[in-house]
């Protein structure tokens, strides 16, 4: 078993540092947050020092962090964490960044001869803690063959996406994706609801239709259909809206650069940005059907 370095101890990466824990990994993490660090601790990690610290005593060294800016921060710099790691040592970023600032990591840590992957996730809080997380890799092959038994502690689905940066690339294009397959489902059920048809009704219908996807039939915006889904729960995350509105961001200046039309990408970007500047960031995403019904 290895001795893991964990850098971000929050609501993604607190559970899948404990669930290393449970694989039989020694873990050692870090994170800004007392809270985060005390919850840490009560699930089997050991607390560092630093995140140097961490990385100059262990084998593995895994971030999860909010932006681009704070894995470089992190990555870089006499007191990152590049400076320190021993060669051979393998550096897997599990955070949602742009593909420029990945590979800039994966610049750094083959400098100084280290291994590295950029491996994003889906499957929020829910898959963090139950360990069925999606990892969409990104690195070289013999990087990611290292790491695929530590995802697969952490993780259900592995997938060796590409080269440097594939992994956030397949992130940003999945996001897009679900963001725009949302907002057509919310739009649908409002429609519905317009034309006086039930919501079981239109559920019934599309769940086994060609109007068939996974933010109807396992995330379905209204209460009922789907037991599980927040819509039940008062739309509480899940996967927030403000978390949402990041990806779609991301997946915006990346068609940008790439060149490459994406308007409903675009527009779902719009409306998300809308629902965040109603004061709804913290709601689940599924939450902007309130928005489209003119609630709020």
């Amino acid at each position: 078993m290895a001795v893991i370095g964990f850098i971000g101890l929050g609501n993604m990466g607190g559970p899948m540092a404990a669930n290393l824990v449970k694989a039989g990994h020694q873990v050692v993490g870090y994170d800004l947050s007392t809270a985060a660090l005390d919850a840490g601790r009560a699930a089997g990690v050991t607390i560092g020092e630093s995140p140097a610290a961490i990385a100059a005593a262990c084998e593995v060294v895994i971030t999860m962090l909010p932006g681009g800016k704070h894995v470089l921060g992190v990555y870089d710099g006499d007191k990152g964490i590049v400076a320190v790691v021993k060669p051979g040592t393998l550096l897997i970023d599990c955070s949602t960044i742009d593909v420029e600032s990945a590979r800039k990591a994966h610049a750094l840590a083959a400098a100084r001869g280290a291994a590295s992957l950029d491996a994003p996730v889906s499957g929020g809080v829910g898959g963090a803690s139950a360990g069925t997380l999606t990892f969409m890799a990104g690195g070289e092959p013999d990087a990611f063959e290292r790491a695929r038994p530590i995802l697969e502690a952490m993780g259900k689905k592995i997938v060796h996406c590409g080269g440097a940066g594939a992994g956030q690339a397949a992130k940003i294009c999945n996001n897009m994706i679900l963001g725009v397959s949302m907002i057509g489902v919310c739009e649908a059920f409002v429609l519905a609801e317009k034309l006086g048809l039930s919501h079981q009704a239109l559920f019934d219908v599309s769940s086994t239709s060609s109007g068939q996807c996974w933010s109807l039939t396992t995330y379905c915006p209204v209460p009922g259909p789907v037991p599980a889904s927040p819509a039940n729960r008062d739309y509480q995350p899940g996967f927030a809206a403000a978390l949402m509105l990041k990806d779609l961001k991301l997946a915006q200046e990346a068609a940008q650069g790439a060149g490459a039309p994406t308007p409903l990408g675009a527009a779902a970007a719009q409306l998300y940005a809308m629902m965040n500047a109603a004061g709804q960031g913290g709601a689940d995403f599924s939450g902007i059907i309130r928005m489209l019904r003119g609630e709020g």
